[in-house]
């Protein structure tokens, strides 16, 4: 289980990178050059977009890495970034992938215990 969190949390802050570069993108060419009424708005709040793009990809990309050593740690940095993207980009064509990658990731990592200990984290 932790290694398919380890894979599962990379693909989710990979894909969560591309989906928050088009994020940080529009926004800022919308603050760059403006709305063009009716077809391209500004979003509402844009340090959350901002926000979304960078953090939640980098704490599935960490999750991830940590998931086989820290499998507790990894997990709930996963589950951090899933409910962030969701939070911040909502679900959608573009977001489901990352969103449930990193949420079954966090699921998988929290769940998992070594086979030849008692307790499953500490």
């Amino acid at each position: 289980m932790r290694n398919a969190a380890l894979v599962l949390g990379i693909i989710a802050g990979i894909t969560g990178m591309i989906v928050g570069f088009f994020g940080w993108g529009y926004t800022a060419a919308i603050e760059s050059w403006g709305e063009l009424e009716g077809i391209a708005e500004q979003v509402d709040n844009v340090e959350l977009i901002r926000s979304t793009s960078l953090m939640a990809p980098m704490l599935a990309i960490a999750g991830g890495a940590m998931a086989r050593a820290r499998a507790l740690w990894g997990g709930l940095l996963l589950l951090a970034s899933a409910v962030w993207m969701y939070v911040g980009f909502g679900f959608n064509v573009f977001t489901m992938f990352p969103i449930a990658f990193a949420g079954l990731a966090g699921v998988l990592a929290v769940a998992a215990g070594k086979p030849d200990e008692e307790k499953a984290h500490f």
